[in-house]
């Protein structure tokens, strides 16, 4: 090879390198901060709007089915906010960056290879893909919702009647969240050790009101390996003894609401449980919004600290009254992969940034309208003193609504990410049984 030939192969090189550079680089960006270069637009929709009964149909397009009809029913007003961007950490963005193309599906549903940390397939769905319903499923378990560890620390639900309005019960929970692999922010990084189970993450619930079901708790086990199944333990106050659950239990009303143990953060389940399709890429407006801008509930549980709530509004007290924003959204659809589920399907409404799951509508098994689930997401920056910089999208309010039942319930969250509230010592049989005597 002479010399001219290596200059021109060395420049040749470096140019198609910086070339890949570049095309990952706008993949990141893509993917994490979809709004920089323009934000979405709908003729007539402005921050500041008030979409009602009245004027609905013009903006049919961009609202899901489900809360078109029922905005459609006078059962709610959406007031619209300004869509802004609701940037993650920086070191998920650069975990993400670290592995980008190191990881794969396995051959089968449940299986993936080369993941370490961050979103693990950042690129655009394809619709040519069988497997890209699959991919953002896992986008979302392994994202950054709560980051490594948080705490919603109180948790109000409150059910409700939608005919009478009426508040049938309120529990007061603490809500505990972990992740044990994965980490990118929190100390111990990347991974908390000793791990025997081999668990990516952990759930731990209490109740702490009213009296008859004080103490109940519940702890969930989600292995690293998704073909295990989850272990799960429910501790029952009065009985003073932990049982663990049966797989078909987190299909079942938990504690007599209208959320299944699977319902949770929008779907809590393994990744092998469903049939997972993309349906498309759209504009949506989502329950995006700053909770301190917001007129909140100052007429119950004003903390001590002078927090207050999300308050609800509309039919049945239902909706919570909040601001929506236009958003980029990812349409997934997941069937379940037993006939003996009580659902045929969900529809989630991903949020493309976040990789939140803030809207799913779930269809009984004859395939009619069953549930829809609004998770209100709170920028970090405009919530608590602590989650600022936290880069969460911060879970702060939500509505499941039994549309067969005219029944749902509420949730009204203190949002709090802060790893001294969820230490991996919690997450264990034994703490139930210590705190629950």
């Amino acid at each position: 090879m002479n010399k001219q030939f290596r200059f021109r192969f060395a420049a040749l090189a470096l140019a198609m390198s910086a070339g890949v550079a570049q095309a990952d680089s706008a993949v990141i960006d893509n993917s994490f901060y979809p709004y920089q270069a323009e934000k979405p637009a709908f003729a007539g929709l402005s921050a500041g709007l008030t979409i009602n009964k009245a004027n609905v149909a013009q903006f049919k397009d961009i609202i899901d089915p489900a809360f078109y009809g029922f905005i459609e029913k006078g059962w709610l007003d959406m007031q619209v906010g300004e869509t802004t961007s609701f940037d993650l950490h920086p070191n998920y963005v650069e975990a993400t960056r670290q592995g980008q193309d190191k990881v794969k599906l396995g051959a089968k549903p449940g299986e993936i290879e080369g993941w370490v940390a961050g979103r693990p397939f950042p690129q655009e769905p394809d619709a040519n893909d069988p497997r890209a319903g699959e991919k953002l499923a896992w986008n979302y378990k392994y994202g950054y919702n709560w980051g490594d560890s948080a705490a919603i620390s109180p948790f109000y639900w409150k059910y409700r009647d939608m005919d009478s309005a009426k508040v049938e019960r309120t529990i007061k929970f603490d809500f505990h969240f972990l992740n044990f692999t994965g980490r990118v922010n929190q100390q111990p990084l990347p991974a908390i050790t000793p791990n025997p189970s081999q668990l990516f993450r952990g759930i731990y619930v209490k109740v702490l009101e009213p009296y008859d079901v004080r103490n109940t708790q519940l702890l969930i086990h989600r292995a690293e390996d998704d073909l295990k199944r989850d272990n799960s333990w429910l501790y029952l106050g009065f009985q003073r003894r932990v049982r663990r659950l049966a797989t078909g239990q987190v299909t079942d009303a938990f504690l007599g609401s209208d959320l299944m143990i699977e319902d949770f953060e929008g779907y809590n389940g393994r990744i092998s449980d469903m049939n997972w399709s993309y349906k498309g890429t759209k504009f949506l407006l989502m329950p995006f919004y700053n909770h301190n801008d917001l007129t909140l509930d100052s007429e119950t549980h004003k903390d001590s600290d002078g927090y207050q709530v999300v308050a609800f509004a509309g039919q049945g007290g239902c909706f919570p009254n909040i601001t929506w924003q236009l958003r980029k959204v990812y349409e997934v659809e997941s069937a379940p992969v037993e006939g003996s589920h009580p659902l045929s399907k969900r529809v989630h409404y991903v949020d493309a940034q976040t990789f939140t799951v803030p809207r799913t509508i779930s269809y009984d098994r004859k395939g009619s309208l069953w549930k829809t689930f609004t998770i209100g997401q709170a920028h970090p920056d405009h919530h608590l003193a602590k989650n600022k910089g936290s880069g969460v999208s911060i879970d702060d309010s939500f509505s499941m609504i039994d549309v067969q039942a005219m029944h749902c319930t509420t949730g009204q969250f203190k949002g709090q990410v802060d790893p001294a509230m969820s230490k991996p010592e919690m997450f264990s049989v034994q703490h139930m049984r210590a705190t629950g005597n």
